[in-house]
């Protein structure tokens, strides 16, 4: 289940009951008129089944309610509730399959920006890819995998290409370019010096057949890509932050930077072009994977999902009109 709390002007507040009396999957609605103080309004708190939660926030959308007062969202750990037991089984579905899409929007839109914190855990993740492949060291190559923050950026371009939504595709992209970039520059930094000293050499490299697949992309790369990136959106859209911990540790898009990065230092030039494919292999792999993964979602949850009446909108349109 998860818990909404809305602030509604008092002139909407009987179009919000209206919806939610005749909702599929509400219970535990709590009405406390004149609650609100910032904004002003009524204060309506209800549990919904998150099959039926996307469809509920569109309604409440269509009354204007983010505009003029405040809708919240958050996840009830334990419900005990004969009630919410029957209203999560009325409404259609399995709770993992629905998509709250208002949730997953902002989440990629968050994991699109270029923070500190997002470059510094991509230049670290990078580094410690790198000194995996000098070693080589596949636990560390792991670490890097999981330590790698950039899927939120994929799904970020896949979410954008099903909203046809530039803005948020330039985001995820930008976020992409700069988070590689410096991460990969930083490292190579880093190689040099460690060149500069006498810890490495252009023969670093060499005889590690176990990282060679970083450098040698070939169809199973871009198949594990595609599998991953299904994997991922899934993980996201349900929640389920374990899943989505083996879908960093099934793509090479971080070991593909330290293994570049490390390359550009030595001057192996053949290793920084196969490390820069494997990068691009990947990425391409889990956007075209995640998009299709969210076509699937849209579609059965558009045909098979909730639906709920439109007809208070009207109600609340005249009476808007009328204030």
């Amino acid at each position: 289940m998860l818990h909404l709390r809305v602030i509604s002007p008092s002139d909407r507040t009987a179009d919000v009951l209206s919806l939610l009396d005749g909702a599929t999957g509400v219970t535990n609605i709590v009405v406390m008129p004149g609650a609100g103080h910032r904004p002003k309004g009524d204060v309506l708190l209800f549990d919904a089944a998150r099959e039926a939660t996307n469809e509920i926030i569109e309604r409440l959308k269509e009354l204007r309610l983010p505009e003029d007062g405040s809708i919240a969202v958050e996840r009830v750990d334990l419900s005990l509730s004969q009630v919410a037991d029957a209203a999560e089984a009325e409404a259609p579905g399995a709770p993992d399959d629905a998509v709250v899409w208002e949730e997953f929007s902002r989440q990629v839109a968050g994991d699109c920006r270029v923070t500190w914190a997002f470059l510094a855990f991509l230049t670290i993740a990078t580094q410690l890819a790198a000194i995996g492949v000098l070693l080589p060291s596949l636990i560390l190559i792991v670490g890097a995998m999981v330590l790698g923050p950039e899927f939120g950026a994929v799904a970020g371009i896949s979410f954008g290409l099903l909203r046809r939504d530039r803005r948020l595709i330039g985001s995820a992209a930008r976020a992409l370019v700069i988070g590689f970039a410096v991460a990969i520059a930083v490292t190579c930094v880093c190689a040099l010096l460690y060149s500069a000293v006498g810890w490495i050499t252009p023969h670093s490299l060499d005889g590690h057949a176990e990282v060679e697949f970083i450098v040698k992309p070939d169809k199973w790369s871009f198949i594990v890509a595609l599998l991953a990136g299904g994997a991922g959106v899934l993980s996201v859209t349900a929640g389920k932050s374990s899943a989505l911990v083996g879908v960093f540790i099934s793509v090479t898009t971080v070991p593909a930077a330290g293994y570049a990065a490390v390359a550009l230092a030595l001057g192996r030039w053949g290793d920084v072009g196969g490390s820069v494919v494997q990068l691009a292999v990947n990425i391409a792999g889990m956007v075209i994977a995640g998009t299709l993964t969210l076509l699937v979602q849209r579609f059965f949850w558009s045909k098979y999902g909730v639906r709920i009446t439109r007809a208070p909108v009207q109600h609340a349109r005249a009476g808007s009109r009328r204030s």
